[in-house]
This record gives C-alpha cells, structure tokens and sequence, in this order.
C-alpha cells in the first residue's frame, strides 16, 4: 500500500543575502508580505495540503523563525487583558498550525545538502519539500500548488517537481526540466522526465519549464544526496540527486495551477506585496487608488 505524504521539509537556511541590510539580524523568511512572514504563507500551503509534520532547516541567526511559531505567554496575556479576542486567537492560531520541528544545517553546501539533513526525520516516508523563496497564491476552493503535485504522486507512486514556464531569458536562473519524448503528457500538465539541468546557458536549455520551488520526492533520494557530487556553485544540487533518480525510477513534473511570486527577488517581492495587499479587502480600496494616483502623476 502507498504510503501517504504527510511530512514536509522547509529549507531556510540560506543568508538572505539578496536583502542586505534587512537581513543582517533578521531571516529573509520572516520579511513580512503586507503583515504575514513569508515563511507562514509555506507553513500554511504545506497544512492545506494535507501535511501534519514539517522540519524546517534553519543556521545561525534563525531563532525568530522558532519564536514565531511557538505560544507567546506574554503576549496572549497583553491581549486578552486589553480584551483583543481577535488579535489574541490569530497569535494562538499560529502556535497551534502544527507539528514543527528544526534542524540546524551546519555548513552552507548547498539545497541537497539541506534536504539531506532531514533524512532521519523523514524515515522511509514520501515528503514534500517547500522552499521558501517561492509562495504560490491559488483562488480560494483551489487545490493548493502543493497538493496538486500530491494527488500526481498518490496516482503515479512516483517523485513529482512542481513546473512552470519560465521566459527564454531566465531559464540559467533556475533548474529546468526535459519532458520524455517518448511519453506524451496526457493531461497537458503532467510529464514523464528524462533529464534536468540546474542553471543551464539559454542554448543548452532543453525546455523553458522550470522547477519553481515544490517537489514530492520518494524516499530512495536520500541514498543519492549522500553520495551527490557538489555541481553548480560548488554545492550539493537537488536537481543532480534528481536527475540519478530518473535512472532508477519514473520522475514527473506537473505543471501547477497558480500564481507563483519569487520573493527572494527583490521586484517578486515588492510584486507579491501589492497584489496581497490588494486581496485585502480592508486595504484594497486604498493601495488601488494610491496606484491609480501614481500613473496619473506620470
């Protein structure tokens, strides 16, 4: 019998170096997106999805991120006692999300190696790994990008990279995949892989289909991120345990349903800022008519 995914790796380990100086003290993953850190939009993806156990690999200068999820004794009794029943069952709410644990990654060698941290965690089990550079807003009632790639796996057994299509010009940003050009996607979404490059030139790129940020993987990778090779950047790449794996089992990519923003960017984050803020009715009016005000000043 197939075993269910219900546990999920976050990878926060990286420096942030990207938002220098707001990140000297602080983990880029708790920049906030109008009010919410960007690492409660993943955890709350993850839940939505079915997930009931989530490791998060954090380093040094990260305990805000614990913090964050844990109850805050003095900061419930401020609100209860000023009698902020709302304010109060949002800070329990996101104390009680769900089972987290943490894992230090030691040294900076790279995603694999980060993933590779979880394997005692992860056992024997199907998971699901989430970076958290990458938020995907789906409409509310819609399957969460997450969860579309574990209903692929829980119909194929088999490791899923979430995709999308990416412009000519950035496909050396990014991992991308090679659809089988024996096995034609039956759905349009859904492809049987037969090769992955990490960060390829733009004339060696053999699609514009990229690997945005969500993955299930089966357990059988861990044997390979031990044995993995430093590849790009002199780090240990996912894509390149990935890629071995195709050689002894089917790999899918599926084509997710949903708005994907990179807040690791500076512009995706300041994109991703605006469009919750305008999801947010209480601010919708407002940041509309401030941008309205802009162009007609230009």
């Amino acid at each position: 019998m197939k075993k269910q995914v219900k546990k999920a790796v976050i990878p926060a380990a990286g420096l942030g170096t990207r938002f220098l100086p707001a990140t000297k003290a602080q983990p880029k993953e708790m920049l906030p997106i109008v009010d919410t850190p960007t690492i409660q939009f993943i955890v709350e993806e993850a839940i939505a999805s079915g997930i009931e156990e989530i490791l998060i690999i954090t380093s040094g200068n990260k305990r805000s991120i614990e913090d964050h999820f844990d109850k805050s004794y003095e900061l419930e009794d401020t609100l209860e006692k000023k009698g902020k029943k709302e304010m109060l069952e949002m800070v329990q709410n996101i104390s009680n999300m769900v089972n987290i644990h943490y894992i230090r990654q030691k040294e900076p060698k790279g995603l694999g190696h980060a993933v590779l941290c979880a394997k005692a965690f992860i056992n024997d089990e199907p998971f699901a790994v989430l970076l958290g550079d990458d938020i995907v807003y789906t409409e509310p009632g819609q399957t969460t990008a997450l969860g579309q790639l574990i209903d692929v796996y829980n119909q194929t057994g088999a490791s899923v990279v979430g995709v999308q299509t990416v412009a000519k010009e950035d496909v050396n940003k990014y991992g991308i995949v090679a659809p089988s050009k024996t096995q034609k996607s039956v759905d349009g979404r859904t492809y049987k892989l037969s090769d992955m490059i990490e960060k390829p030139v733009v004339e060696e790129a053999p699609s514009q289909m990229a690997v945005l940020g969500r993955y299930v993987l089966n357990p059988e990778i861990f044997d390979l991120l031990e044995t993995q090779a430093a590849g790009a950047g002199n780090e240990i790449q996912l894509t390149d345990a990935i890629k071995r794996l195709m050689a002894r089992q089917q790999v899918y990519a599926y084509d997710f349903v949903g708005r994907r923003y990179d807040v690791g960017d500076k512009f995706g984050f300041v994109q991703a800022t605006i469009d919750y803020a305008l999801r947010d009715s209480s601010l919708h009016e407002q940041v509309e008519n401030y941008i309205k005000q802009l162009v007609e000043e230009k």
